[in-house]
């Protein structure tokens, strides 16, 4: 029996965790495809040993034609690693629901259509690895940030049900919760809240969130340039725990990645709700 294709397929390139997974990747001798939206923002990695790829996966096409070119050439797609995400921060009744469905294509149904994608010839061949980057954003709510949170939240629930729908193909699903990231992303979340505006549903015309919504942006700005900073990690700690994961005969389920992310979810798992409300409340002013 023919060797199995372990190419690596990586969203979401252009910069951050995807980038340096790639670079990780491609310097260890694996078959890397990167991608990104645009093919310009990833020209770097292409000189780094990379094959580089269009995909978008809010798109159908791109998607099916990046996938297509891949099992052209190697057979099949041996790991895919879904990494392509961001955030989008504001009170719930604030953000556009174009907006909030944006959110949910590029989170959460972009993944899973890429994974349908690949999963038929990965079967075919007995092995594949799946890796999704979720987040202790997954395991916990912050003010300000239902949506984003609800995509990470889904990611929970899909990654179990496919670690246990795929084993018998040979196939492990292993979901990776970061904690904060020194990357771009936290400028692309504080950046997301010019998406929302508007007024409240009273039809005053003042806007009952804008001062909890400054907040959040000022908070999760805070976050990745104040102390915070130091209980995160560079995307080089992702890149290298996706290299282990991988390599390894007996994949985890999950692996939890940060100081910020430990002490977070074991914080949340030991409070009521109640108590974590009120520590909210000491950081966030609730919208009143």
């Amino acid at each position: 029996m023919a060797e199995p294709s372990k190419a690596v397929l990586i969203t979401g390139c252009s910069s951050g965790i995807g980038r340096a997974s790639a670079l990780r990747l491609a310097r260890s001798g694996w078959s890397v495809y990167a991608s990104a939206r645009k093919l310009e923002s990833i020209a770097e990695l292409a000189d780094a040993g990379c094959h580089t790829l269009a995909l978008d996966v809010t798109d159908e096409e791109s998607m099916g034609a990046a996938v297509a070119t891949i099992e052209q050439a190697e057979g099949a797609v041996g790991v895919l690693i879904n990494n392509a995400g961001y955030s989008q921060s504001g009170a719930i009744e604030t953000v556009p629901i174009a907006t909030v469905r944006r959110q949910f294509e590029t989170n959460v149904f972009g993944l899973v259509r890429l994974t349908q994608l690949v999963l038929p010839q990965m079967r075919a061949q007995r092995w594949g690895k799946i890796v999704n980057l979720g987040s202790m954003g997954g395991r916990l709510t912050f003010p300000g940030g239902g949506h984003y949170h609800a995509t990470k939240y889904a990611l929970e629930a899909i990654s179990d049900a496919l670690r246990f729908e795929l084993r018998g193909f040979g196939i492990d699903v292993i979901l990776l919760e970061p904690g904060l990231i020194t990357t771009e992303f936290g400028e692309a979340a504080t950046a997301s809240m010019t998406d929302i505006g508007g007024t409240g549903s009273d039809g005053t015309g003042s806007d009952p969130y804008e001062h909890f919504n400054a907040t959040v942006g000022a908070v999760t700005a805070g976050a990745y340039e104040g102390p915070m900073r130091l209980l995160g990690a560079g995307p080089d700690r992702v890149a290298e725990v996706i290299e282990r994961v991988i390599t390894r005969r007996r994949a985890p389920a999950r692996r939890t990645i940060t100081a910020s992310a430990k002490l977070s979810i074991i914080t949340r798992r030991l409070l009521s709700d109640r108590v974590w409300d009120r520590a909210m409340r000491a950081q966030f002013p609730q919208p009143r």
